[in-house]
């Protein structure tokens, strides 16, 4: 007879999805699907709120690159990542934005993913010309999306625009630093997974994101699990806070699960261990 923890270890990823969804209940009701005007793009999100009434403060969620075909047949779809979530965020009092980007989830007809870009710049040119079109897609066309998204979410009536933060994952947690570079008014910022595929391959990237650090006033929280990709960059980037004498907190959990990709997915999946540590970091710096 298996026990509790290994059948565990037996789930899928996109079952163990399903348990977390349950396990944390969705007590505002379902979600509401929204459009979101960017450039000549009509993106789509999911919108929860929470009980009561506002105003309340706001979360835009600013997710990875994508997913290639395989790993949406192994993993699943992105809108899974956000029924994890959004129930969560609300449940805590906040008003939740998961924003899908071009050519991801409900925005997959508006666009390429970046992850299918990038893929194919390493396919036909390699590593370099990877880590070129990366920077690119970050400081152009996916912040271009997730300022749409945060715009949209200040307008929002029952959304107290001056209380309002970004929570970034993976490929999201880099462009919710750029975000953070050019918008001061942002309350703080959760990274969970920092660049943690592409930090210890991309010279460009670090050198760009560690640069970014001079020109953030937001509260920023790193969190890692110790088995992910990498956590290099998660230290190297509050290091870098931590000279600048900025408000900074950094958190490398246990490993989570048995490989990298368990670990890079712990935001997704270890919410029920971070969530104490997150909504006291969102709650001293939004709720004063």
């Amino acid at each position: 007879m298996m026990t509790g923890a290994a059948v565990l270890r037996k789930l899928s990823l996109p079952f163990m999805a399903v348990l977390a969804t349950t396990a944390h209940g969705q007590s505002t009701g379902g979600p509401e699907t929204v459009a979101v005007h960017s450039g000549p793009n009509i993106l789509h999100a999911l919108l929860w709120r929470p009980q009561g009434r506002g105003p309340f403060p706001a979360i835009l969620l600013n997710h990875g690159s994508g997913r290639t075909r395989e790993e949406l047949k192994r993993l699943g779809p992105y809108e899974t990542q956000a029924k994890i979530l959004g129930p969560v965020f609300a449940r805590h009092g906040y008003v939740f934005l998961f924003l899908f980007r071009q050519g991801v989830g409900l925005s997959a007809d508006q666009g390429t993913s970046a992850v299918d870009l990038m893929d194919s710049e390493l396919a036909a040119h390699g590593q370099a010309a990877r880590n070129e079109i990366q920077i690119q897609l970050l400081e152009d066309r996916e912040l271009g999306d997730a300022d749409a998204g945060l715009t949209f979410l200040r307008g929002l009536p029952e959304v107290d625009s001056r209380n309002v933060a970004v929570v970034g994952h993976s490929f999201g947690g880099s462009l919710t630093l750029l975000e953070a570079e050019q918008e001061p008014d942002l309350r703080t910022v959760v990274i969970f997974s920092v660049a943690g595929y592409s930090w210890d391959r991309s010279p460009e990237l670090r050198t760009r994101l560690l640069n970014a650090m001079a020109h953030i006033r937001a509260p920023a929280f790193f969190i890692h699990a110790a088995n992910d990709y990498s956590i290099n960059s998660g230290k190297a980037l509050d290091a870098r806070l931590e000279q600048l004498g900025k408000p900074h907190r950094l958190k490398i959990y246990p490993p989570f699960g048995h490989t990298p990709d368990d670990g890079h997915s712990f935001a997704l999946f270890g919410v029920s261990i971070w969530e104490g540590d997150v909504f006291e970091f969102l709650d001293e710096h939004m709720r004063r």
